[in-house]
């Protein structure tokens, strides 16, 4: 949940990027820092470990002086929080200042490289490699914009990127790479600023502009200049948001709907992003306040959840038993509360809830808490009954999801419920560090795989047109991809008010079979996760019966797309991670058939975010 923050212009800029990070607290970080260059063309960097008010105090009374400079607040991914380790970072000479959200893939490969050429790195962090190749291609003659460019060329993942050099003391730049960051420039009066986020802006202006993928940005106090991944000038003009928090906060989207579809790559990337070390290989939950020897205790897990969470509680299930070697159920809350549901010490109840606020979780969970059960909760609200009744926490760290159907929380949830697994496996024993870390390597790579699968959204409306008169889908899928369809169906009904089912595909032979036709369309999900020939059977089966198949399968799969007559690809990446891959694609063809039909989006009938009575 890294937060920037930069300003150009004529007024003392410390105090202005310390006030923008101020606005950006709620994103959570674990280190701070600003830099900013004076009149002499000197750069003043600081940057400490902790609270932003730790930081703020220890400028009070000796602001650096200087009209221009950038802040960020960090969490950590490569390397721990520490001061050295904090954001801005800086080359060899000291003379480039880079902030930075997102993970550079590649930076073991770039870091030798760059040591090799004589570079000196100083930090553990993945961010300092951006900053020496800046620093190289502005010594091979290239102004800042384009060393900017020339070196995002060279850097894999999604990532929001501003820079600074002491040698060129007028401007800024940024630039945005796919969708795990956002950037968004400000307008003002002999001034300009640039955000990772519309709250940071909106105090001090109104007139906006969005960096989309691939897009870079210059700031002097006088002007604005745009180009795209090219190098090609473009034109963008700004735009005003409205002054009310609610509009605001929908930015350019036509929904909230789409907007926190789009932003998963970033929620997901937030919610791992502190807790996840790549290099040595840990997982560090700093709300789980809950003991070594409990977790070693466990005998078995129950996941409880309503909704939305119960799908992703499902495929939490898979975690628990794969990772942490522990039995593992599932049940809907409102369930477990009214049976005689054998728990105890032994039994670890894991409650999944985006609000915490849900009646039926909030019993469920009170009768585990009168069995003695040690429980901890995954949810996004802060605060929430549910991060009080249970003995520990884990958040997802999405920010206000505003749509009733929840779509970000669910692929938050599974990352966050991956992360737990992870940790209770490594506890008990069952993990060792090279597992660990073949477990958390892919997460790296999982926001820029997101953001390419929500790159596909226009072939995904276009199908969305073919089907949108439709009034009945069958969704089958087997294995970890079961929950993504029984989601699927869930958001078409949700959104659409199209009847929807979600099967597992074995299931199929044993009733649904017989409903098949012309008229009721089949989403198969046939990814490679070990599961993929079982689902070409399932497929075959259906256009036997005349049935038309959606298959949602992985790139270059030629084979299984043959067998099926439209086709939706997703990247590959581990079998335990696909799942927030495949639902994607799941999410926006119910929201773009439900636009098409005409529906309430963001408020479908019947239905409430929080659901407080039974």
């Amino acid at each position: 949940m890294c937060g920037i923050i930069g300003y150009a212009g004529t007024r003392q800029a410390s105090p202005l990027l310390v006030e923008g990070l101020q606005r950006l607290e709620y994103r959570g970080y674990d280190s701070a820092g600003i830099a900013v260059l004076d009149s002499d063309g000197q750069l003043h960097v600081k940057k400490q470990q902790g609270k932003l008010a730790k930081l703020t105090a220890s400028l009070e009374g000796v602001h650096p002086p200087g009209t221009i400079g950038l802040a960020h607040t960090r969490w950590a991914t490569h390397g721990k929080p520490s001061d050295e380790n904090a954001h801005p970072q800086q080359d060899c000479s000291q003379e480039v200042a880079v902030v930075h959200n997102g993970i550079v893939e590649n930076y073991l490969d770039l870091g030798q490289e760059l040591m090799a050429q004589g570079h000196g790195l100083t930090s553990e962090t993945d961010t300092e490699v951006i900053a020496h190749l800046i620093e190289a291609n502005l010594q091979n003659g290239d102004e800042l914009h384009e060393a900017l460019r020339h070196a995002i060329q060279r850097i894999e993942g999604s990532h929001a990127i501003v820079a600074l050099t002491k040698n060129d003391p007028d401007r800024l730049v940024a630039a945005r790479v796919g969708n795990a960051g956002g950037v968004v420039i400000g307008y003002g009066e002999n001034e300009h600023f640039i955000a990772s986020d519309l709250p940071a802006l909106l105090p001090e202006t109104h007139r906006v502009v969005f960096l989309d993928d691939g897009e870079l940005v210059e700031l002097t106090r006088e002007s604005v200049r745009y180009w795209d991944a090219a190098g090609e000038p473009i034109d963008k003009e700004p735009q005003t948001v409205p002054l009310d928090p609610v509009a605001a906060a929908k930015g350019t989207y036509k929904h909230f709907m789409l907007k926190e579809i789009v932003e998963q790559p970033e929620c997901v990337l937030d919610t791992f992003r502190g807790r996840v070390l790549f290099d040595p290989p840990s997982v560090q939950l700093e709300d789980l306040d809950m003991s070594a020897d409990t977790l070693r205790n466990i005998e078995r897990v129950v996941l409880i959840a309503m909704g939305t969470s119960l799908h992703a509680a499902m495929v939490g299930r898979r975690y628990f038993e794969e990772l942490a070697g522990l039995p593992a159920e599932v049940d809907y809350a409102s369930e477990f509360r009214y049976r005689s549901a054998i728990v105890g010490p032994e039994t670890l109840v894991v409650s999944v809830a985006q609000s915490g606020e849900t009646v039926d979780t909030l019993e469920a969970m009170q009768e585990a808490q009168r069995a003695g059960s040690p429980q901890i909760t995954i949810c996004n609200t802060p605060g929430a009954q549910s991060t009080r009744v249970a003995d520990a926490t884990v958040y997802t760290r999405c920010g206000p999801e505003i749509s009733v159907a929840s779509s970000k929380t669910l692929t938050a949830s599974m990352i966050a419920l991956y992360l737990l697994a992870c940790h209770i496996g490594r506890v008990r024993g069952r993990l060792d560090e090279t597992q660990l870390a073949e477990l958390t390597g892919p997460l790296a790579h999982l926001p820029d795989l997101m953001g390419r699968v929500l790159h596909g959204a226009p072939a995904i409306e276009e199908l969305a047109h073919q089907f949108q008169s439709y009034h009945h889908f069958l969704f089958l899928a087997r294995g970890l991809q079961y929950p993504v369809a029984m989601e699927g169906a869930l958001k078409l009904k949700e959104l659409s008010y199209i009847h929807a089912e979600g099967y597992p595909a074995g299931e199929m032979k044993h009733g649904p079979i017989a409903l098949i036709d012309e008229q009721m369309p089949t989403i198969a999900i046939a990814v490679r996760d070990g599961m993929r020939e079982k689902m070409r059977s399932n497929i075959e089966q259906v256009r036997a019966r005349d049935g038309t198949v959606i298959a949602l399968i992985n790139e270059g799969d030629t084979e299984m797309a043959q067998k099926a007559d439209h086709v939706i690809e997703v990247p590959e990446t581990t079998p335990l991670l696909l799942p927030l891959l495949t639902v994607l694609p799941l999410q926006l063809l119910a929201y773009y058939i439900a636009v098409l039909r005409g529906c309430d989006v963001d408020q479908p009938r019947n239905l409430a975010k929080t659901v407080t009575v039974e």
